[in-house]
């Protein structure tokens, strides 16, 4: 099953050198050749990686508003399972993130592969957003932020690092709503703490009719509340996401229980630790990444085909436990699942002068929908030290693929964050109605004091 393709777009260098041609071609190409987000819709010479036909559109027959997602491809059997014993076999479709797994976990870490599907979808309103686009679309401040963009992927035919990253940044996750959701860090035992939290957000970028110049310089508004366990439980967190975070710094605020105030949180961003992570994750790694790209130089490798988490509905089901996933080390990989997937690939190096605890960071984001779907993470010894997978799905009742679950793993210390476990609680609310004035410091004030 080694692919012989490898990358098809050796460089950034190669890539701009085709720039203005490729351009006029391909803007027409939007909807035709290329997916209406700017993916190659033919599938791969060796017929591994299928033509892409509008991924999934509508609900499965059976799914009500408000129900765990049923997988639509529960009847796929496994086509082949990577271990450490044939991971050579497969080396050139793996992450070097994936390669130093199975190695270090050689008795336990398998990537069961199942049969790609091409399941990313928007709604049309976004695709013609991002058609718009093409022509008007421009990095700013030295491509700390997008100007002239609305609604959609402001770079669906991306000449640098810093476009495929702010696509991701931008990417389309609905318009707002409303998710309970559990968390934990397990010691190297598998012993851990379930850290439940209940999440609002408004994608202040993707209302109707918004635009980079009219959303105030914020692009999403963002509340995490902790619920559990009792010695947490009660804080909360608010974030106003600013669009360009140079020109102005993320707002972000917390509301302390022992103190009953609201206290500005200058903190939250960059390399500090995210909430109740016990450090296994940065405040930039949610989402896989998110906030200012000021401390790193962006450079655009290629295109790779790479094995990758993709339609882990099964990680999602609410027929599994909490329980059933966290195992020592890693999660259960028996209830993971990995499609061949061509992904831009995207090395972010720090900076000289600038400080972040990870010195370079490789992303692997998916063509189809432009989400991050896994991230090699180095030291500043040039080790590898952390692999972060977004296990994602289609939330066919918006038509969005996003992370069910992420899951951020230490090689170095032999523990792991898993972050969005929802099998035990209730299913996004993506009918959850917020506004702007509801992620004000008074309105957390009043919120926090109930």
């Amino acid at each position: 099953m080694k692919s012989n393709t490898g990358f098809y777009l050796i460089t950034a260098t190669a890539l701009a050198a085709g720039v203005t041609i490729a351009t006029a071609q391909s803007a027409a190409d939007l909807g035709k050749s290329l997916t209406p987000l700017g993916a190659e819709k033919a599938g791969n010479a060796a017929g591994t990686i299928p033509a892409w036909e509008g991924g999934i559109t509508q609900p499965p027959a059976g799914y009500n508003s408000g129900d765990h997602h049923p997988d639509p491809f529960a009847n796929d059997k496994i086509s082949a399972t990577i271990n450490a014993a044939n991971a050579e076999q497969y080396a050139d479709n793996l992450t070097e993130g994936h390669k130093a797994l199975l190695a270090r976990y050689a008795s336990t870490y398998k990537m069961p592969v199942y049969p790609t599907h091409r399941s990313a979808s928007a709604p049309q309103d976004i695709y013609d957003a991002t058609k718009a686009n093409v022509r008007s679309a421009k990095l700013a401040d030295g491509g700390n932020g997008v100007a002239g963009a609305s609604r959609g992927a402001p770079f669906p035919l991306p000449k640098n690092g810093q476009e495929v990253i702010w696509n991701h940044l931008l990417r389309y996750r609905g318009l707002g709503g409303l998710r309970k959701i559990g968390q934990v860090a397990p010691t190297r035992t598998g012993d851990y703490t379930l850290v439940q939290l209940e999440e609002k957000f408004l994608w202040n970028y993707h209302q109707p009719g918004a635009a980079t110049e009219s959303v105030g310089n914020v692009m999403a508004y963002f509340e995490q509340k902790v619920t559990a366990p009792a010695r947490l439980a009660g804080t909360i967190l608010m974030v106003h996401e600013t669009l360009d975070q140079v020109k102005e710094s993320r707002r972000a605020w917390v509301y302390n229980t022992g103190q009953r105030r609201v206290r500005r949180a200058p903190q939250v961003a960059y390399d500090n630790p995210g909430t109740a992570s016990d450090g296994m994750r940065t405040s930039d790694q949610l989402d896989m990444f998110n906030g200012g790209i000021d401390r790193y130089d962006w450079k655009l490798v290629g295109k790779r085909e790479v094995y990758v988490p993709y339609n882990s509905y099964k990680l999602h089901s609410d027929s599994l436990k909490v329980a059933d996933i966290v195992t020592p080390m890693h999660i259960n990989q028996e209830h993971s699942r990995y499609e061949l997937h061509r992904v831009w690939v995207v090395e972010a190096t720090l900076k000289e002068g600038k400080r972040h605890i990870y010195a370079k960071r490789r992303f692997y984001v998916d063509e189809d929908s432009w989400g991050v779907l896994v991230v090699d993470q180095y030291d500043n010894r040039g080790r590898l030290w952390r692999v972060s997978e977004g296990h994602g799905i289609n939330y066919y009742d918006i038509l969005s693929f996003w992370s069910t679950l992420e899951v951020h793993m230490d090689l170095l210390s032999g523990r792991y964050l898993a972050y969005g476990l929802d099998n035990e609680n209730e299913m996004y609310d993506f009918s959850y109605q917020s506004k702007p004035g509801d992620y004000t410091p008074a309105a957390l004030r009043r919120r926090g004091r109930r």
